[in-house]
């Protein structure tokens, strides 16, 4: 509680520095300085962890080096900032950060009181639980008088409480701030249950002693669209990092992919053509401020979005998780991009 007291208080000082900071426009302060700034979870495997040389990788660091491929040109063009989650509104809010990119579920009152802007959910998520195997748990509703493991100033430990009084179940919270801090809690048996967005159970259950001890229970109780965040005030910046997420789904709904983008520069398809920018009479770069090929920049130094999924955290990777929700909207899922026109 007191942590969450204080991540709201340091919000409210910085709203209005945040405003200004946003209001001096984004994109010239990131060219003028020769990088984007992107805010990034402290290590989860498949969305954004360092290697033993420093070097990032994961879903949520690709999307920061999109952003600096559409930008510049050039992916290696960012720096990353590890972000614990009470400090990652802050740290947007006080221009710390250019973009979060940090599994944040976008909610109403992020959307609203902190003074952030959502708009392209680049992971359709929910909450759920793991457990040891040797409990013999195969539901959550068989949870009742279980110690449960949960990172403070989250919506995970709001829909926690909300889910046991719904279904009248009794829990001893066991919380801490940092997410290293909860790891080690559950690993060192501290706590029966590890609650927290699916997709991190996957990765944070890599990090355990013994993995294949641990399972995964079956429900999801809560709606968790992870989405990149901006700070409210400057609506060119928006829309350029909405817009890297989107292209990158046009990118796999056009099936153009790293190895093919240069000859689909070709492509009869005026869409394609248009996209890629090779169109004479096209503006898709120059109304957000960028070169017309932003989109084939993105395409070439990073991929696809489908692309990007598999090698991080889909089945190809050591997470295996599923596309799921996230699939393409013509393939079972519901990502959808608006059209580049």
């Amino acid at each position: 509680m007191k942590n969450k007291l204080l991540s709201a208080a340091i919000g409210a000082a910085v709203f209005a520095l945040g405003t200004s900071a946003a209001s001096a426009t984004t994109l010239g302060d990131v060219k003028a300085k020769g990088f984007i700034q992107c805010g990034v979870n402290t290590g989860l495997a498949g969305f954004a962890a360092p290697d033993a040389s420093g070097n990032w990788a994961g879903f949520d660091v690709d999307f920061c080096k999109a952003v600096a491929a559409a930008v510049f040109g050039d992916p290696t063009k960012v720096k990353f900032t590890p972000l614990s989650a009470a400090n990652r509104f802050p740290a947007l809010q006080s221009g710390e950060i250019d973009v979060l990119a940090r599994n944040t579920t976008w909610s109403i009152n992020r959307d609203t009181a902190l003074g952030l802007n959502f708009r392209f959910v680049n992971y359709y998520d929910g909450q759920g639980f793991m457990v040891r195997k040797s409990l013999n748990v195969k539901s959550a509703l068989e949870l009742s008088g279980a110690s449960v493991c949960v990172q403070s100033g989250t919506t995970t430990e709001l829909n926690l409480a909300d889910y046991f009084k719904a279904n009248n179940l009794q829990y001893n919270p066991v919380v801490f701030e940092k997410l290293d801090e909860v790891n080690a809690a559950y690993d060192a048996g501290r706590c029966d249950v590890y609650t927290t967005d699916q997709s991190g159970l996957y990765s944070l259950r890599l990090t355990l002693k013994n993995p294949d001890e641990h399972t995964i229970l079956p429900e999801i109780i809560s709606k968790e669209p992870l989405a990149p965040a901006v700070r409210q005030g400057d609506d060119q910046w928006f829309d350029i990092v909405s817009w890297v997420g989107y292209a990158m789904i046009n990118a796999e709904e056009f099936g153009i992919t790293q190895a093919n983008v240069d000859d689909m520069k070709n492509s009869p398809n005026p869409d394609i053509k248009r996209f890629l920018g090779v169109e004479a009479d096209t503006k898709i770069g120059t109304d957000l401020g960028l070169t017309n090929d932003w989109a084939y920049n993105i395409v070439k130094n990073v991929g696809n979005y489908g692309e990007v999924f598999e090698r991080n955290i889909g089945e190809s990777s050591q997470l295996k998780i599923a596309r799921g929700l996230n699939a393409l909207w013509n393939k079972g899922g519901i990502q959808y991009a608006p059209p580049v026109r």
